[in-house]
């Protein structure tokens, strides 16, 4: 994701950037609306007559050779003839003959892809020898109606707003300050918020492909886009065309069992930087591995005890610092940089460098699977009309309105010393940082169980399944676990490398996906990419 201004806030990522987001989306919202695909259904005529109208993009910091368009959908599938929504398209035109379009989500959930095609089209320019390119921004996301939680604005200036959220460990005292937050998530969002989640996206990426005037829709996911692919494949098996799903997610385990795996999987990336970094006479925790790794747990122990001031006026936590290593650990050609950031904490007491891996500052050009928001402030990105805040907001709306798990006050707190075990097992380091997503959802309607139920055995075309040996948000184990899901329709790709996802990191990912997109060629299933040997950058830490 792009920088965002950095002013103090209580929205943090729980995988990526700052200390965990605690507070979101409360009691009080409605239960998304999940309409069904087939059957009996309010006349969506209308909508799959329009086609997109593509212009110049408007927004400065689009590339001036992309083109904007918007699609309008029904905000309530129930009740199309009510108010209505307009998503927002961005595209790189074929260079050749077109064989229709390939749609592209990057993952979050929340993340925009109008900007992250903007960011990262180049790596995708392969593509545009057979298809216009689209990003899109999913209902409640970027530039298609945005929500936020309003944090900083104005109307919001308090202290307590700005304060640090309990930890998951105190759960009476977390659940009161989601439930404070609740009624500025709703007052800042408008009437989408109580319309997201996957299923509705899967139904606006129908409008959307049929506007583009596409009889099937091609498709690449990366991370929670692989979600909203198979989301799309059970309500419309018929509609799907080639289909690639990159950094699979799970489409069963609950939130909870979620954070147990990313902790798993956040320690073993954290595990391969301590084997790199130690190599490296300029490793700020030396050379000894095994010392290396308790340096780390008492590091972040020490800012948790006693936090450090930082250039953006909060304390600098060890929550903050834990956020900041897992943004570092999504890809090796972050290593040096996060290496010479911990060194210049360590040595000198600067935070500048983890406050940018924090922030995003360094991020690689996909959005990664988090399961809460990015640091940030009040107010717009520069240059557009998205709050700062929006990722944060938009993936709490996503996640909790696709997830029917609802434990009560009484649960949560009686769970909570046992879950605390369970997680510090999974990661000493990532373990308390991941356990908060057990409470991110409290107070919420359940959310849909058409995902966990019916996303299975899904009569479509093939398509291609791509996992990561060393992802540490993806757990290659759930590649697998979606693929016999999905049915004999899934082909799996065994990409030997590390980091999240495989196309943008993995020459032989790269190929192979475009070669079935491109051209319809699919690899044998269970056949394998290896690691490639020139990772950008990972090479010193000097």
């Amino acid at each position: 994701m792009p920088a965002v201004p950095r002013t103090r806030s209580v929205l943090r990522h729980c995988v990526g950037a700052g200390a965990v987001a605690l507070a979101l989306l409360g009691a009080g919202l409605p239960a998304a609306s999940v309409p069904s695909a087939d059957g009996d259904q309010p006349d969506l005529s209308r909508f799959y007559r329009q086609k997109a109208r593509w212009t110049a993009c408007k927004d400065a910091d689009l590339p001036k050779d992309m083109q904007c368009a918007k699609v309008t959908v029904p905000l309530d599938y129930a009740k199309p003839g009510k108010a209505t929504l307009d998503l927002a398209l961005s595209r790189y035109r074929a260079t050749g003959r077109s064989r229709g379009s390939v749609l592209l989500n990057f993952g979050g959930p929340g993340g925009s892809g109008v900007s992250q095609l903007g960011l990262a089209g180049k790596k995708f320019m392969g593509l545009t020898n057979g298809y216009d390119v689209v990003g899109f921004d999913p209902r409640g996301v970027g530039r298609s109606s945005p929500v936020s939680c309003g944090d900083g604005t104005p109307e919001a200036p308090d202290e307590q707003s700005a304060a640090e959220p309990p930890d998951a460990t105190h759960p009476q005292a977390l659940m009161k300050h989601m439930e404070q937050l609740t009624a500025r998530c709703t007052r800042n969002s408008g009437p989408v918020l109580a319309h997201m989640g996957t299923v509705n996206a899967a139904r606006d990426l129908d409008v959307i492909r049929q506007a583009l005037g596409d009889s099937k829709l091609n498709y690449l996911g990366f991370s929670y886009g692989t979600k909203l692919g198979a989301v799309y494949a059970a309500q419309f098996p018929h509609h799907v065309g080639r289909m690639a799903l990159d950094g699979v997610d799970t489409l069963t385990e609950s939130l909870a069992q979620q954070g147990v795996a990313g902790a798993q999987g956040q320690q073993t990336a954290l595990d391969d930087f301590l084997d790199w970094c130690v190599t490296d006479l300029g490793c700020p925790f030396g050379q000894d591995r095994r010392k290396a790794g308790e340096a780390v747990v008492r590091l972040v122990r020490s800012l948790d005890r006693d936090p450090v001031p930082s250039d953006f006026g909060a304390p600098f936590t060890g929550q903050d610092l834990v956020g900041a290593i897992a943004e570092g650990l999504y890809g090796k050609e972050l290593w040096p940089l996060l290496a010479r950031a911990l060194a210049s904490l360590m040595e000198d007491g600067d935070t500048r460098g983890v406050e940018n891996f924090a922030s995003g500052g360094y991020a690689v050009p996909l959005v990664r699977k988090t399961k809460a928001g990015a640091r940030g402030g009040g107010g717009l990105v520069a240059g557009s009309d998205i709050p700062v805040d929006n990722l944060s907001a938009a993936l709490m709306a996503i996640n909790c309105a696709d997830d029917p798990d609802r434990p009560g006050a009484e649960q949560l707190t009686k769970d909570v010393a046992r879950l605390d075990r369970e997680y510090q097992q999974a990661s000493p380091v990532f373990g308390r940082f991941r356990l908060t997503q057990l409470m991110l959802c409290y107070g919420r309607p359940r959310g849909t169980s058409f995902i966990r139920d019916q996303v299975k055995d899904v009569p479509t075309a093939r398509m291609l399944l791509v996992g990561t040996r060393g992802d540490p948000a993806t757990p290659y184990r759930w590649t697998i676990e979606t693929a016999r899901r999905l049915g004999p329709s899934a082909v799996v790709l065994d990409n030997r490398g590390d980091g999240h996802t495989g196309y943008t990191s993995s020459r032989c990912v790269h190929g192979k996906v475009d070669d079935f997109l491109l051209y319809g060629t699919l690899p044998a299933d269970g056949s394998s990419c290896p690691a490639d040997d020139d990772t950008s950058g990972a090479s010193s830490s000097g």
